[in-house]
């Protein structure tokens, strides 16, 4: 098999899999209760709350858990929003975002959204930015890689914008960064990630919401892991996120050498193939690489592959049925570009043999 949609989900490392498998069987007390089980299921909840916090350079009252960065986007922004009645209900974005950032974006009512300019390489336009932040935002949300064209925004750099030119709150969506390419909280406010993009579980995430910003819960109830978030700690796969986030830290230089090393055959290759349009930048993440193939719809490519055990994608997995990518037309202004774009999204576990054999299986389909 090769697995090129690593964007979409990644598979569980064994060792984080028997974290969880392991806490779940000896950590049988709710962290909430105050008996002897109560008290030993807080101490590990606590314990991993401090691994995550340092791993991340923040503080351990920083670090909320969620079940996914959906959740972790949508508790940024609409809390961000009920936190601060009198604030101006403008918020700047761009079209790139993930579809629970614009989704979640299009639902609010009374809300001014919007969309930040690009620069020729799709990257932010720090002037507009400038210009646009004297609107007096409450909140500024964008990514920090693009799900399905791996564009990388200097986050450090407009933060700092952010906080030298307005009072907007900064959120960036961390999904497809976090463990990947170098992440900088410094001058982030509210940061969004989840364990599964780097071989964690599904069903945990975490939101970073630095200690001066305000934020009103999404969920009300019972004390839980922080105020911000109601429930039963779900420790075991707590516990799961702080191992695997830890792993794939400490393994991120030298994955980030491997991966840099497969993209760049594959992009070599492609390119040579003259039916075939290279959508990402150069500059992009090098674990997320998106060509179109002129003439060939993406979903029958898509079961063509499928059918040589090769896995890949259309576009970002929580992405609309629409049949064409709305983020690459309105950057490419190409209807046949974007309607048979296509994913490869690349991980540690992959292998310069598998993208040697992926680019003998494609051009045997074409």
């Amino acid at each position: 098999m090769i697995y090129f949609d690593n964007a979409a989900t990644t598979k569980v490392n064994d060792e984080v899999l028997n974290t969880f498998v392991k806490v779940s069987k000896e950590y049988i007390g709710n962290p909430n209760s105050i008996h002897k089980l109560g008290f030993e299921s807080r101490k590990l909840m606590n314990a991993s709350v401090k691994q995550v916090a340092s791993l991340l350079k923040v503080k351990e009252d920083e670090v909320i858990f969620t079940s996914s960065s959906s959740e972790s986007n949508n508790l940024a922004i609409k809390g961000v929003l009920d936190a601060y009645p009198n604030r101006k209900r403008i918020i700047l974005t761009t079209i790139l975002e993930h579809p629970s950032i614009t989704n979640t974006l299009n639902s609010l009512k009374d809300v001014e959204v919007i969309n930040l300019k690009l620069d020729a390489n799709y990257h932010i336009d720090l002037n507009d930015l400038k210009e646009k932040l004297r609107l007096d935002p409450v909140l500024v949300s964008i990514h920090h890689v693009n799900s399905e064209l791996g564009i990388i925004e200097d986050i450090d750099t407009i933060g700092k914008i952010i906080k030298d030119e307005s009072k907007a709150i900064f959120h960036v969506d961390g999904t497809q960064s976090l463990t990947k390419i170098d992440v900088d909280l410094t001058n982030v406010d509210l940061f969004s990630a989840s364990a599964h993009k780097f071989n964690g579980l599904k069903g945990i995430a975490l939101l970073i919401k630095k200690e001066k910003i305000n934020l009103s819960p999404l969920i009300n109830g019972g004390e839980s892991q922080t105020i911000y978030r109601a429930g039963t700690p779900a420790l075991p796969l707590i516990a799961s996120f702080a191992k695997a986030l830890r792993l794939a830290l400490e393994d991120q230089p030298k994955a980030y050498l491997k991966v840099k090393e497969i993209n760049n055959y594959l992009r070599d290759e492609l390119s040579k193939i003259d039916n075939i349009t290279i959508n990402s930048k150069i500059d992009s993440s090098p674990y997320i690489l998106n060509f179109s193939v002129k003439g060939i719809k993406p979903e029958t490519m898509i079961h063509k592959l499928e059918s040589k055990d090769v896995y890949l994608s259309t576009k970002t997995a929580c992405s609309s049925k629409e049949d064409y990518s709305k983020s690459i037309y309105l950057l490419t202004k190409d209807k046949e570009i974007s309607k048979t774009s296509l994913r490869l999204s690349l991980s540690k576990d992959n292998t310069l043999e598998e993208a040697k054999e992926f680019i003998k299986i494609l051009k045997d389909n074409l």
